[in-house]
């Protein structure tokens, strides 16, 4: 089961597709993501940090995005990688316990913060007269400190009722990190009336913040319709696309995880899933919104040139 300092109360990481004949290159892979998306949203942070015109609620809440997905893969890959090059699966149960509070923490965060972004782009195109009064620098700082705050709020709530429960003597946990549903099949007891409350739980932060931004998308697109300016409606929904493509990326594999019963998907697809909210769309997210942005690749030219020029 691999060396260290392990005990009775350890659990052990099957890690990514165990019987998979080229595991290596799929780990070496997956480091490379880990780098580009340190590197992407650390990037995208400093340029907005950095550029007065990039102060705005649209780009402070992308910043306070950039950071969740900087948090959230550094939450599951570096112990991933370390396990599978030193050949040791196990993590103690305090570390699991610290992965799952992170993980919900930080996935109940992006939940609510894509949701409030949404807002934020209906109201600069539904109302962009009014924009600057209702989406002030007041508004923007608690809209930041709600998503925060909800998804922290989320995960001690999800934390501290699966860590109370008793497990098996299997504790071999198949994923590559200590992810609730894998962990709950451990368990001696009876936990379908936490599962329902799980359900519940889901509703809040994954089906009612869609519904949100779904209604805010159909409204934008009304809106967008009734625009006269060609120009005025290209630019409404280039701003758009990128915050779609990453609602999108985040919210289908979060659905089918969470919202669907285990008998409808393998652990394998689970893993898959996995992989795509938690190691790919941290990665993606910078792309998207950097490549389809002009603002965003304006500032990284301003700091690029002023770079050579100071050399």
């Amino acid at each position: 089961m691999g060396g260290g300092n392990e005990t009775g109360t350890d659990f052990f990481l099957l890690g990514l597709f165990p019987e998979l004949q080229y595991i290596g290159i799929l780990m070496v892979s997956i480091l490379l993501v880990y780098v580009m998306a340190f590197a992407g949203n650390a990037v995208l942070m400093l340029l907005i940090w950095v550029d007065s015109h990039l102060h705005t609620p649209m780009y402070i809440l992308l910043s306070h995005l950039a950071l969740i997905d900087l948090a959230l893969i550094s939450t599951t890959v570096p112990k991933t990688v370390i396990n599978f090059f030193s050949g040791k699966r196990n993590i103690s149960q305090v570390a699991c316990g610290a992965q799952i509070f992170f993980f919900f923490a930080l996935g109940g965060g992006e939940c609510l913060l894509l949701t409030l972004m949404s807002y934020d782009r209906y109201v600069a195109i539904c109302h962009p007269l009014r924009y600057p009064i209702i989406m002030s620098s007041r508004v923007c700082l608690q809209m930041a400190l709600l998503s925060w705050g909800g998804g922290v709020l989320n995960s001690l709530i999800n934390t501290i009722h699966t860590m109370r429960f008793s497990f098996c003597s299997s504790r071999e946990i198949h994923h590559f990190f200590c992810e609730m549903p894998a962990l709950l099949k451990l368990s001696c007891e009876d936990t379908s009336l936490y599962e329902t409350v799980v359900s519940v739980i889901c509703i809040v932060f994954v089906l009612l913040p869609l519904g949100l931004i779904s209604s805010s998308y159909v409204l934008i697109f009304l809106t967008v319709l009734r625009m006269n300016s060609p120009e005025g409606r290209r630019k409404a929904l280039a701003t758009c696309s990128s915050h779609l493509a990453v609602v999108s990326l985040y919210y289908g594999p979060a659905t089918v995880i969470y919202m669907t019963p285990r008998s409808l998907h393998t652990p394998e697809q689970d893993e898959v899933l996995s992989m795509v909210n938690t190691i790919f769309t941290p990665m993606l997210n910078p792309l998207i919104y950097s490549l389809r942005n002009k603002e965003v690749l304006a500032a990284l030219r301003k700091v690029m040139s002023q770079r050579i020029i100071f050399r």
